[in-house]
């Protein structure tokens, strides 16, 4: 199904060359404080000595989504980038400046709703840019890692985008816990990836601002798997199989019927039954007490950690 003609005999990134059997270190600037200080990007190229495919891995899109950062610098400490065929390019945290102020967003905007960018733009806009032209345009697929915003906690899962053959083959291969399509969202940039013939993955785990050992694990297993796969790595590297892979066909979200203080009952990942008690919402002076209940057979992909509620508020993502 992926085209044969891979794009690595030479990478080429800010006029920088990679030539086959060669790796670099690139840090691309991208602007500076107020105080003089000059913010860049780092960008890693592991190219093989044979002509395989070219992979994108992104951590940090969003700044505050912690999970994503650690599974990429982990990757990198444990030289799991020993690529022997094809190349893989790595931007273990792409929002510096959302990193810095402990947020999704980079100076108000929201990076992963600018694509394709301009390079006069905002500073969101100007990154997404030079995204798409500098690194992106070198690659035949990527995985983009991310988390649960919101302290709304997602299960390991990947995303493809529905009409993406390619994207549903890789989320096969990575073979996380749930998976299922989802609908690209306008100016992200999967869809910006779509529109150019380059399938893109999603990874969620975990929640921002917190690491999650489970949600980070299950990310290292399924692009291990996917880089092995391809050939791309040594098939001697242990990888731990994942045999429980369920497929969601249908998502929707439990929310609250009250306002109050929110008591969870199941775990993350959990099997539910139609008519099952997941959790009590309470007031504050003890004299209600209402309990959330399963309005159907399914899986909680996603859950609300945030103890206080009001009426309306995402409680639980269930998956059927």
């Amino acid at each position: 199904m992926f085209d044969t003609k891979f794009k690595n005999e030479e990478i080429s990134i800010r006029s920088e060359k990679i030539g086959l059997g060669e790796s670099k270190l690139i840090k691309i600037p991208v602007d500076r404080l107020p105080t003089g200080t000059l913010i860049e990007i780092p960008v890693y190229v592991f190219n093989g000595k044979e002509l395989g495919p070219t992979v994108l891995l992104q951590g940090g899109l969003h700044g505050d989504e912690t999970n994503s950062i650690e599974l990429v610098r982990r990757m990198l400490i444990d030289k799991s980038y020993k690529i022997h065929k094809g190349c893989v390019i790595v931007v273990p945290l792409l929002n510096i400046f959302g990193f810095l102020s402990f947020s999704r967003e980079l100076h108000g905007k929201d990076v992963n709703r600018s694509f394709p960018g301009s390079r006069r733009g905002s500073l969101a806009s100007r990154l997404a840019y030079y995204l798409m032209k500098e690194i992106t345009k070198n690659v035949d697929f990527a995985i983009d890692y991310h988390t649960g915003g919101a302290q709304r906690s997602n299960f390991p899962q990947i995303r493809y985008t529905p009409q993406d053959e390619r994207g549903k083959q890789l989320a096969d291969i990575f073979n996380s816990p749930f998976v299922f399509p989802s609908k690209a969202i306008p100016k992200s940039f999967r869809n910006e990836c779509f529109k150019h013939d380059i399938p893109v993955i999603v990874y969620e785990g975990g929640e921002s601002l917190r690491l999650d050992e489970h949600a980070i694990n299950e990310g290292i297993y399924g692009t291990l798997r996917i880089l092995r796969h391809f050939k791309m790595i040594s098939d001697t590297v242990e990888i731990p199989e994942n045999n429980s892979s369920i497929s969601i066909e249908k998502r929707s979200w439990i929310r609250a019927k009250a306002a109050g203080i929110f008591n969870s009952k199941v775990e993350n990942g959990a099997a539910i039954l139609k008519g099952d008690v997941l959790g009590f919402i309470m007031d504050t002076y003890g004299e209600t007490k209402f309990a959330v209940k399963a309005p159907k057979d399914g899986y909680i992909i996603a859950k609300n950690n945030f103890p206080v509620v009001n009426l309306g508020d995402a409680l639980f993502h269930v998956g059927y």
